[in-house]
């Protein structure tokens, strides 16, 4: 196993990756999400006052709820998974490997 320099990981520690805060999910055919306009109202298969699933690189690292800042959007986080799942979603290596 390779050990890491204490300028790589700082350099590691400096990268900036894309968070993704999803709301839900759903299934929807070709047909229905063409069918999709200005307008269209898509239920979501969660409750509307469930936690946000905070995302990196399509895995969840945490939760919170929306809340308002200003005249935007944002999240105040109410769970943080563990640093190494977090780790794990950024594309680090399982400790099985």
């Amino acid at each position: 196993m390779k050990v890491l320099m204490h300028t790589e990981i700082d350099t590691i520690l400096k990268l900036k990756v894309p968070l993704l805060v999803m709301v839900g999910e759903r299934r929807m055919t070709m047909e229905e999400v063409l069918s999709l306009g200005p307008g269209a109202i898509m239920e979501l298969e969660r409750p509307a006052d469930s936690d946000l699933i905070l995302m990196v690189n399509n895995k969840s690292i945490g939760a919170g709820q929306a809340v308002k800042v200003g005249e935007n959007f944002g999240i105040k986080i109410t769970h943080v998974n563990s640093a190494q799942d977090r780790i794990e979603a950024m594309g680090g290596e399982d400790e099985g490997a």
